[in-house]
């Protein structure tokens, strides 16, 4: 497996992160992640063909593996090779994270987010407000929700989400509250369909 994968580097050397980020992410989709990380391991040999993305792509594959130490370890090391976190870095943690439970990691990343000037988009209010409503953490996905009202338009999902957690937690009068909230601004919201879009072709699965 390791000549096969030293075979690809070879094959590649000198075009660039693209065509090996390509590749890596190939594997992983069709099942081979071993093989992705194999030639991950070798591309931090000497850095030639790694990149953000690089970096982003191996998240994503762990993170859906459910290897979230590892996740963690690889997220620490690409600041260390000098390769900064971008949004899409935080979302695939955070997203890894709340489906794991692993809330105060998802706080913890999304104040590093904020205090490295990356602004949290969609996705990172959408994970941390279902997250948090799932796990019972009322106020604080009404803590995130509001913060989010003030840049970004809020999803008919996110509404819909909130209101179920609501009534769940038995704060029915909020959960009324924000139903005829929802229900008042239905033509503004962003629906299932605005929210692909909106998102199309900023993962690697998309673009290529």
């Amino acid at each position: 497996m390791l000549k096969f994968v030293r075979e690809i580097l070879e094959i590649t050397h000198g075009r660039g992160p693209t065509v090996v980020n390509r590749i890596i992410f190939a594997a992983g989709r069709y099942g081979h992640i071993d093989k992705s990380l194999i030639m991950f391991q070798e591309l931090k040999r000497d850095q030639r063909c790694l990149d953000v993305v690089t970096f982003n792509t191996v998240l994503d594959m762990l993170g859906k593996a459910g290897r979230v130490d590892q996740m963690l370890h690889e997220v620490k090391l690409m600041d260390e090779l000098g390769h900064s976190p971008d949004i899409v870095t935080y979302n695939t943690v955070i997203n890894c994270l709340r489906w794991l439970g692993r809330f105060d990691l998802c706080k913890s990343f999304a104040t590093e987010m904020f205090d490295r000037g990356i602004c949290p988009d969609l996705r990172t209010y959408s994970a941390l407000i279902d997250g948090f409503g799932r796990a019972g953490r009322i106020t604080e996905a009404l803590e995130v929700f509001e913060e989010m009202k003030k840049s970004h338009q809020p999803s008919i999902y996110i509404y819909r989400a909130l209101i179920s957690d609501l009534k769940k937690a038995g704060r029915i009068e909020l959960a009324q509250k924000l139903l005829e909230e929802m229900n008042s601004r239905a033509s503004d919201l962003l629906g299932p369909e605005d929210f692909k879009q909106k998102f199309k072709g900023r993962r690697i699965t998309k673009s290529g």
